[in-house]
């Protein structure tokens, strides 16, 4: 078994972490949130979204996130744009890549974004074009793609479908998302073997939630495969508020120590993505959902 010799991780933090936050968090948290986790050494980082304040509050400070920034070369910024007003309005803060969001699941995709699986493919039609048109990345996140909390399991072949849709509107990647955190090695094998029909390995990730404690598992069999891009968020930060019960994102200090205890280069100083976590977290008034930065931390008090 050859696994890869490195891995790119993309935080999803700043967005996909904070966007379900009831409390407000200030523009200032999340810019200086974004400057730890690049000085930790995250070349990928998804910074914010450009939607509806009136559906995602917690996003209105959009602009002023990303005006605040202080950018690195080599670092690559993504934002969430749902449709052409939005990417419109992300267009001014020069993202270096876009994301348009589909699910697998036909019930989630109307309880997510109000419209079928088909209908999204087609508001994201433009989207992509004209970010492509502009010399923009465009990523696809595929939600959904294990399991759905209104259909339940979702067959590989409702993956591919997807992808098939992504990479005929010109996404360019894609994101293998265990949005509610239901999935095995099995089912997320079978989810990336349906994608990999369509897509290369080098333009597939793996998305991971930890509900049921699989994250990390899942996380080691898409390695297997040869996926070395992968999602996650410092300090385990994230929900999905359409699925009750449903955890953050597996942290990425997590999967840091796993990758490097395997010998697979990251690029990023533990322990200044364990302090990154802790910041945030205590700006939320919370402990890091991380078992890596309790047995550090710890080690480092003792």
């Amino acid at each position: 078994m050859k696994l890869p010799t490195r891995v790119k991780l993309v935080d999803v933090g700043p967005r996909d972490g904070l966007q379900n936050e009831k409390q407000p968090v200030p523009a200032a948290v999340k810019i200086e949130l974004v400057h730890r986790l690049q000085e930790a050494g995250l070349k990928e980082i998804e910074v914010t979204s450009y939607v509806s304040p009136k559906w995602v509050p917690q996003m209105a400070d959009n602009h002023e996130v990303m005006a605040g920034i202080t950018r690195r070369s080599g670092v690559r910024y993504s934002v969430l744009t749902p449709n052409l007003k939005g990417f419109e309005a992300a267009l001014a803060d020069r993202p270096d890549e876009i994301v348009v969001f589909g699910a697998a699941s036909e019930a989630f995709s109307q309880k997510n974004i109000n419209c079928s699986i088909a209908e999204s493919i087609e508001r994201f039609a433009p989207v992509v074009e004209a970010a492509r048109a502009a010399g923009i990345a465009v990523r696809g996140a595929m939600s959904c793609t294990v399991g759905c909390p209104y259909e339940g399991e979702i067959a590989p072949e409702r993956v591919g479908m997807l992808a098939g849709l992504m990479k005929s509107i010109g996404v360019q990647r894609v994101d293998v998302a265990d949005t509610i955190g239901v999935g095995t090695p099995v089912k997320v094998r079978r989810a990336i073997e349906a994608t990999l029909a369509h897509f290369g390995v080098d333009e597939v990730s793996g998305h991971f939630h930890d509900t049921y404690g699989q994250a990390l598992s899942n996380t080691y069999a898409a390695l297997e495969m040869g996926v070395w891009n992968f999602q996650s968020s410092t300090a385990g930060l994230g929900g999905c508020p359409y699925a009750k019960g449903a955890t953050g994102n597996v942290a990425t200090e997590d999967v840091v120590y796993m990758l490097h205890g395997m010998g697979i280069d990251t690029g990023i100083d533990l322990d200044l993505l364990i302090d990154a976590g802790v910041f945030i977290s205590q700006a939320l008034g919370r402990e890091p959902h991380s078992r890596v930065s309790k047995a550090i931390r710890s080690k480092r008090a003792g």
